[in-house]
């Protein structure tokens, strides 16, 4: 009598790839399905709140443009031509001179990003935005 082929005794030598191919798909889906919860909830970020903090000394030139469209430097309310030269200025004596930016958050994006490039036009390298939560 012949022996058939399949009576335990040999190797293996096919593999059946549709239950790998199977559980492969159900990972990806599950993995596509639940990627934009995960990423959603990583970017809701709380920053906590210190009881008493002290503003650190720094040498940075602040900028500020409040609601009412009112351009100052260091506390002192100038005109772009003037900030303009101001800044130049400071960055003749001393190349890395820091500025940070403050502007009130009703502000349209254009007028911010503008203000963003007179800085940038000045010679100013290092630029700092402030980012006030209330």
């Amino acid at each position: 009598m012949q022996s058939s082929s399949d009576d335990g005794d040999g190797p293996i030598t096919g593999i059946n790839v549709t239950p790998l191919v199977d559980v492969t798909l159900v990972v990806l889906i599950i993995m596509m399905a639940t990627a934009p919860l995960i990423a959603r909830r990583a970017i809701k970020i709380d920053i906590p709140r210190a009881a008493n903090h002290d503003r650190t000394a720094t040498d940075a030139l602040a900028v500020t443009l409040d609601a009412k469209h009112v351009l100052a430097l260091s506390g002192k309310t100038v005109t772009a031509e003037q900030l303009k030269r101001a800044l130049a200025a400071a960055v003749a004596l001393s190349p890395e001179q820091p500025v940070s930016v403050a502007a009130d958050k009703s502000l349209p994006y254009g007028e911010v990003a503008a203000l963003l490039d007179d800085i940038r036009a000045a010679g100013v390298r290092k630029v700092g935005l402030e980012v006030v939560r209330k």
